[in-house]
């Protein structure tokens, strides 16, 4: 029973993972309704931010009588009207006689309330099936939940010796196509990009997602002056949400020069720089709920010595640079000791076409 049950989790799972890009700021979820011999009768996901939950997709999808069936799912069914009505009276509503759940919601309106609904309408509900495989599913919507910050990764592109460019600047190309296209992957998935004012000037990116079906993230530049070029690509009018947050101090005749799809927020600085900690507190209050980060050594050190980020991943390419002056992924910490480094554990390990993807969760 338990196999059956892990395997129509995977399922799920493997479900609500098509809706990445499109359920901000909701979780990712996906429902498999199916009878006493595991065979499936519908199946559904969350498609869109607003749109109905994955359990009343599944539910409408049925062909068939619900009664007696069961149904199972990565989260915890809501129990409170939002957007959509309380999913868990809908399952009830329908005769379901079993709930399997991965995991319990975190959100506080819901934790634990949609399975005691279920509980009391004489439903049997089983939890915790997989529930690793989808806490992790949902790592974003749940650092929202429980500390109201965005989940930030790190993005980076390296040699084998951790260089990320020459020393005169050049990067084009560390990495080869096919480890471009996971990044165009992971920028459906956040809500917002993020790099730094040098990043634009040297690199002139367009900071996009080009795979078939992706949206563009949200692009945020961090200029403490305001020194980038107004005519950069990453500030072109594409229907794309642009944000630059700068230093409180800047003056209103260099805002004035930015395109009217730009938005400035002013933010205090910290030792001459914008102070990180409050820069992630104001895009949070932008309704950005997730964050990668593609920037230069500076704000990759700042945002790992402030502990606001979560994930590194890592592209390394079969090269070595060997040039002690090249730039590194980050820098700007003297430390004496290996004790005094930041620590992450690896979550995976996947080997592309000529690079390797390195994952790794921040623990201090």
């Amino acid at each position: 029973m338990q196999r059956q049950y892990e395997r129509l989790m995977r399922k799920c799972i493997a479900l609500a993972k098509k809706s990445e890009g499109h359920v901000s700021p909701n979780p990712l979820v996906g429902a498999i309704i199916f009878d006493d011999n595991f065979r499936i009768i519908a199946q559904g996901r969350h498609e869109r931010y607003g749109q109905n939950h994955a359990e009343r997709n599944a539910i409408l999808s049925a062909k068939e009588d619900l009664k007696g069936k069961s149904i199972i799912v990565n989260l915890e069914p809501c129990s409170h009207f939002g957007k959509t009505p309380p999913c868990a009276d809908f399952i009830i509503e329908k005769g379901i006689k079993r709930v399997i759940i991965g995991m319990v919601d975190p959100n506080p309106i819901v934790s634990g309330n949609g399975i005691k609904k279920l509980h009391d309408a004489g439903i049997e509900v089983i939890t915790g099936i997989l529930e690793d495989e989808c806490k992790e599913l949902n790592e974003i919507f749940i650092k929202n939940q429980l500390y109201s910050k965005p989940f930030i990764t790190i993005k980076t592109a390296t040699t084998l010796d951790g260089k990320t460019a020459t020393r005169d600047g050049n990067s084009k190309w560390i990495t080869d196509e096919t480890s471009r296209k996971e990044v165009h992957k992971l920028r459906n998935k956040y809500d917002a990009i993020l790099t730094g004012s040098n990043t634009v000037i040297k690199d002139n990116p367009t900071m996009t997602c080009r795979i078939r079906g992706g949206r563009n993230p949200v692009r945020i530049v961090l200029d403490t002056n305001l020194k980038t070029d107004p005519m950069s690509k990453i500030y072109d009018n594409d229907g794309t949400k642009v944000i630059i947050i700068t230093s409180e101090k800047t003056s209103k005749q260099k805002e004035s020069r930015y395109p009217s799809n730009v938005k400035i927020i002013r933010c205090p600085q910290l030792q001459g720089q914008i102070d990180i900690n409050k820069a992630i507190e104001l895009i949070y209050q932008e309704g950005i709920r997730s964050i990668l980060v593609e920037a230069g050594a500076k704000i990759n050190n700042s945002i790992i010595q402030s502990k606001s980020a979560d994930k590194l991943i890592q592209f390394i390419a079969p090269k070595i640079l060997s040039d002690k002056d090249a730039a590194s992924f980050s820098q700007g910490c003297v430390r004496s000791q290996i004790a005094e480094c930041n620590n992450l554990i690896f979550l995976s390990t996947k080997k592309l076409k000529n690079d390797i993807m390195v994952i790794g969760k921040f623990i201090s």
